[in-house]
């Protein structure tokens, strides 16, 4: 953990200090707010996607399959549709954050209202269904795609692309004492979470309230979410990365221990990112096509490895 730590402050140096020319007015500070949001979306992404497997009990899940991301680029595509343009103008990076993580966090109490309602568990069927309004939600969004002019579509396309350029200081600053607040209010479930990881029947026979359980931590997956997602943008296939490079480091499934290594190598996935785009490609390509293509190839090795690991048994 302290080797992470010492990467993570490395990179986080290289990051703010490389051919700055010790600019302290403009350059620097601009940084700082780019490597404030990593560090806020590097721990919603960890603790969102390492919760969110736990609940499910399967390594290769994320959130996105819920349909959140979905919900924000259908938003984004409504905006650029009914408003056009002025819609960057008239709701301003402040209305369209809260509007954003308000609509998502609406999205998942609908969901979940409807489905794990009077004790019910059936976590799957939310999966699947989750699963099924992603696509339809998808197609939505596509449709509007087609009605917008081609510079209309150029703004949404920013939308759609991860991205820690256009933060405000003060969507930071909501957003950072949000996930702190979230973060301390859930720690003291952890112990919890280690008896989830074991299975819901042996859970149970712990005397963990199941359904209470996931439902508690299902929103605090969703607000993690919603968080990241209206800050920086879109972040599906990361999760999976980081949350399985988060097991084989630390060796043990106990959140006390992945929780904080995850966020620790996602920060550190962010700020590699961003520096491969400004020092490498020169802004010739995008934090999310390089975090996607990183962990869209981990994700398909991790499918094929555990494809051959079942067929020698």
């Amino acid at each position: 953990m302290k080797r992470l730590w010492a990467l993570v402050f490395a990179l986080a140096s290289g990051f703010v200090l490389f051919r700055s020319g010790l600019d302290f007015d403009y350059v620097i500070p601009k940084r700082l707010a780019r490597l404030a949001a990593m560090c806020i979306g590097g721990v919603c992404v960890a603790w969102s996607s390492i919760i969110f497997q736990t609940l499910t009990g399967n390594r290769i899940l994320t959130p996105a399959i819920m349909g959140y991301e979905a919900v924000y680029l259908l938003f984004q595509a409504l905006l650029v549709l009914l408003l056009g343009t002025a819609s960057l103008m008239l709701l301003g990076s402040q209305g369209n954050f809260v509007l954003s993580v308000l609509l998502m966090l609406g999205y998942s109490w609908a969901l979940q209202r409807w489905l794990l309602r009077e004790g019910n568990s059936n976590v799957y069927f939310l999966l699947l269904l989750g699963l099924v309004l992603s696509l339809v939600i998808g197609t939505v969004t596509q449709f509007v795609q087609l009605k917008i002019s081609p510079g209309e579509f150029s703004i949404l396309q920013g939308f759609s692309q991860a991205s820690f350029n256009r933060v405000q200081p003060q969507q930071l600053l909501f957003s950072g004492l949000l996930v702190a607040a979230l973060c301390l209010g859930f720690a003291r479930t952890l112990p919890t979470l280690d008896v989830l990881a074991l299975g819901r029947d042996q859970a149970m026979s712990l005397g963990v309230d199941y359904p209470r359980v996931v439902r508690l931590q299902l929103a605090l997956v969703a607000a993690l979410v919603a968080i990241s997602t209206g800050l920086l943008g879109p972040t599906a296939f990361m999760g999976v990365l980081v949350a399985n490079t988060t097991y084989a480091l630390a060796r043990t499934f106990r959140h006390r221990v992945t929780l904080p290594m995850g966020s620790t190598i996602a920060i550190a996935i962010f700020i590699a990112a961003q520096l491969l785009v400004e020092h490498v490609f020169n802004y010739k390509t995008t934090v999310s096509i390089l975090v996607n293509l990183l962990c869209g190839t981990y994700f398909l090795a991790l499918m094929l490895r555990t494809r051959g690991t079942r067929g020698t048994r």
